[in-house]
């Protein structure tokens, strides 16, 4: 057997658990549903699961008209997806800058009491287009709240080698992909630039940097201690930028991607 997807991931606001699929539509932006909401300070600074771990917390169900919310302590939550006569809000998202759609008071609310800061729900502007790092995707390429490009993939055999360095191995849910693969040795996809998933093209553009959030605990949202696994990583992982594990990637053609799809490399 080849090289082939094992898991499709998306995380419908930033930062929030990840919601498994057996197949995901790939949109211009990354999969569909794919961090299409975030939460925003009073002036617009997005906030993520770096500052609030308990963010990790919240688990979401996809349905057709909205994506619904559960977590600890509070009552369920129904998402809409309708931005039909809503409000926007200037937000912030790393270094830029566009209007998004305030998803309603009775949302901002809910995270408020969750999390104990004011905060607000918003919703990516169906005419606002936030583009990619034209340094390494080029132009006209696009991308949702992620931090900076459409889709991270990571192979199970580069997570299998870091687990192999560790005390207590971790789960693949620390480093939040959105495409998982196997069949392929460890690190492998670093060098990967055009492939394919089944029929679709894709090209990888830039290896992903690593941050604190990985040393948050997905199952408790706490934050290790030890400041692993960063700092093995760290160990032999480290180059010129940061600390690296998975390929972020753009699209090079659009269509359905299904666990079990084919990668050709």
């Amino acid at each position: 057997m080849g090289i082939v997807v094992t898991q499709l991931n998306v995380y419908p606001i930033k930062s929030i658990a990840g919601v498994s699929q057996s197949r995901s539509e790939l949109t211009r932006t990354g999969l569909l549903h794919d961090r299409q909401y975030m939460l925003v300070d009073q002036s617009g600074e997005f906030i993520t699961g770096r500052e609030y771990p308990l963010l990790t917390q919240v688990n979401s169900t996809i349905a057709r008209d909205g994506i619904e919310l559960v977590a600890k302590g509070m009552p369920v939550l129904k998402v809409p997806f309708s931005q039909a006569g809503k409000s926007k809000m200037a937000v912030k998202v790393w270094r830029d800058s566009l209007n998004a759609t305030l998803v309603g008071v009775e949302y901002d609310a809910w995270f408020s009491s969750y999390l104990k800061v004011a905060c607000h729900l918003v919703q990516l502007s169906e005419e606002t287009s936030r583009t990619a790092d034209v340094n390494f995707a080029g132009e006209h390429q696009f991308v949702s709240f992620a931090d900076g490009f459409p889709l991270l993939l990571i192979s199970q055999n580069s997570l299998d080698d870091l687990n192999s360095r560790l005390n207590t191995p971790v789960s693949m849910a620390r480093f939040r992909p959105n495409i998982v693969v196997s069949g392929c040795e460890a690190y492998a996809e670093d060098t990967w630039q055009d492939f394919t998933i089944g029929r679709v093209l894709l090209k990888g553009v830039k290896n992903c940097s690593r941050c604190i959030f990985t040393t948050v605990d997905p199952k408790t949202g706490i934050k290790n201690t030890d400041v692993e696994p960063l700092k093995t990583l760290s160990g032999y992982r480290r180059r010129q930028g940061g600390v690296f594990l998975g390929q972020n990637v753009i699209p090079k053609s659009l269509g359905m991607l299904r666990v079990g799809d084919e990668v050709t490399v």
